[in-house]
Order: C-alpha cells, then structure tokens, then sequence
C-alpha cells in the first residue's frame, strides 16, 4: 500500500519548489535534506556556516544544497532593513534587527517573506513558539484568512477508519484556548487543507466527550456553538457535532449515537476543543496506534514555515518538506 508520505513526495517532485532547513547543527535535518534532494522532493537552502555543516555532514552528500550564512549573505542588509520595517513599531531599531537576523530561523523565514525560499520547516531543536513566532512576526496571515493555526496529519496503518487510515487533526500545536468562533475558523481551514493534502472528500468531526447532548455543560456548549458557526461558514462542507471519537469514526457507533449524521461513522477531520486535547490525542494516536504523524503543519499564513516535533526522526522532516511544497504551489495558484 502506498503511504501517505511516498503520496505527497510524488506530487512534491513534479513541483519543483525551494525550502530552506534552518536547523543546521542537528543531523536529521542534514540527513532529511540529503534524502530530499536525492529523491528529488524538493530543492533545499539549509540556512548556517558552512564549515560546520560539512564538518556536521561527514559522508551525506549535500552537493545539491545551497548553503546561506546570514552574516556573510549578500542580501543580509536587505533583510535587515525588511525586518526593521516590519517591526519598527514594536521598538526594533536597525541594531537590534541586525542581531535578529543572525538567527537562522528568523534569517529562514525572512527569505521566504522576501521569496527567495517557497516554504520553511524548522522544530526539530526549537520550541513550537520559537518555531512560529518568526513565522507570525514576519510573514503573518494570509489574506483572508482569519487566524494561523497548526495540524498532523495522522495516517495510522492498516486502519479501517478516516481516509485509508488518513485523518487531520488540528488544532494540535499552535492555538492554546480558540474560542468558538476561532474552532468554527480551524474547522473550516482543516477542511480546505485536508482536500489539499489528502485529496479526499473532507467529514469534519467538531470532537467532545458529548454525542448530540448526551452531557450538557459549557464545554459541550462551546462545541454545539462552534459546529452551528463552521457550518454557517462552510455550508457545502459535511461538518457536523458535537460527537464523541467513537461515533465520529464507527459506523455502528454513529448509527446508535448520532443516526442521520453526514460526518458520524464516517469522520477524517478531528477538530480539538483546545490544544491540550488535540496534543494530547495526536501523540497516542502516534505512539500506540504507530501512526506516522505529520506536524505540526501550519494553515493560514501567507507562507507556508512549518513546525516539526522535537522528537521527529529525519524521515518526518522529509514529509514535511513534501506537505510544505504542496502548501507552497497552492498558495501560488489563488
């Protein structure tokens, strides 16, 4: 069966996009991008010295990588005087934009926003924050969309359920407390980005520890209101809750619990109360269930820079190269 992982590095290859590795001291980034040149994903900028990453690189062939260290680089004042503009109001003077730019994630994220770069994916040695705030400092929402928001895509072998196994959950890595207007919001987009990826008829479960009222308290509440709005927003969309994870995804379950439901027995988008459940979710799911977990992937900013699981091996950083270059071209078509 093919994975989800060989599915998006095929449609990744015929795109011919550019992703810059900020994560240079650590070797699965070095080893993920000589996998993605050798299997021809992507075509990689891995942001650092270049002395340090060939000492780092030993034997992996990076011949095909380009090598951008942000104090030598050409354009670093360019970068700088961008970065300043950007955020001269929050108090950053030239100076202080100046050392900024020394980051590699910060330097990483500025080429995307400049466009020298399609997409970013950093995380394997930072945190989600230090991840995403240079991603929401400097490129910021795309238009039209109303909040960043993050998601795994979670593909869990020989499973009956979701999508071949496939499912998106989200929000699971970026948006602490959404109210529900903002989970209406995440469902939406996690439907757009579920067809993207997926390339699947998105069902879109709004998750509770409640079926159709079978508890009733204000956390059942905020799901029931935040279903009514995703469903106001995306008419033509299956959206449907509040459901339990079981009626969601088992028929039998959903013809018991939630009978004439368009998404129950049949779901393959989680959409997560706050993020301490979709976090929490996402990893049981990978852990026990060996699912691969993709994320977390961003939606909503004008570029794609996405994040990456402290503890991901370099084959996941491969994945979301691949997801990121999908994400990159679709952002070119609109």
């Amino acid at each position: 069966m093919v994975t989800f992982l060989e599915k998006i590095s095929e449609r990744a290859k015929k795109l011919n996009k550019t992703i810059a590795l900020p994560e240079t001291t650590d070797i699965r980034t070095l080893q993920a991008a000589a996998k993605t040149l050798e299997r021809g994903i992507a075509d990689i900028v891995l942001v650092g010295k270049e002395e340090d990453i060939k000492a780092l690189a030993g034997d992996l062939d990076l011949s095909k990588a380009k090598i951008v260290n942000p104090e030598t680089y050409e354009r670093k004042d360019e970068y700088i005087k961008a970065f300043y503009e950007l955020r001269k109001h929050k108090g950053v003077t030239l100076e202080s934009a100046a050392e900024i730019m020394k980051d590699y994630v910060y330097f990483a994220v500025m080429m995307a926003k400049i466009g020298e770069v399609d997409g970013v994916v950093s995380g394997a040695i930072h945190s989600s924050s230090d991840t995403l705030r240079p991603a929401v400092q400097i490129v910021k929402t795309a238009p039209g969309s109303a909040l960043a928001s993050a998601f795994f895509i979670i593909a869990v072998p020989d499973c009956e359920y979701g999508s071949d196994g496939t499912f998106l959950f989200a929000d699971s890595g970026m948006v602490e407390m959404p109210s529900p207007e903002e989970v209406a919001h995440i469902a939406v987009s996690s439907a757009k980005t579920f067809e993207l990826l997926v390339q699947d008829v998105p069902k879109v479960a709004m998750l509770s520890y409640s079926t159709k009222g079978s508890a009733n308290s204000p956390l059942t509440q905020a799901t029931i209101a935040a279903t009514k709005r995703a469903q106001e927003l995306a008419p033509d969309v299956a959206i449907d809750g509040e459901l339990q994870v079981d009626a969601a995804i088992v028929p039998k379950v959903a013809a018991s619990k939630a009978p004439g439901s368009p998404v129950a027995g049949k779901a393959n988008v989680f959409i997560f109360p706050d993020l301490n459940a979709g976090n929490i979710a996402y990893k049981i799911a990978q852990r026990l269930a060996k699912a691969e977990a993709y994320g977390p992937i961003t939606q909503g900013l004008a570029k794609p820079i996405n994040d990456l699981s402290r503890g991901c091996s370099d084959e996941d950083i491969v994945g979301a190269v691949a997801i990121t270059c999908v994400q990159a071209a679709a952002q070119d078509n609109k």
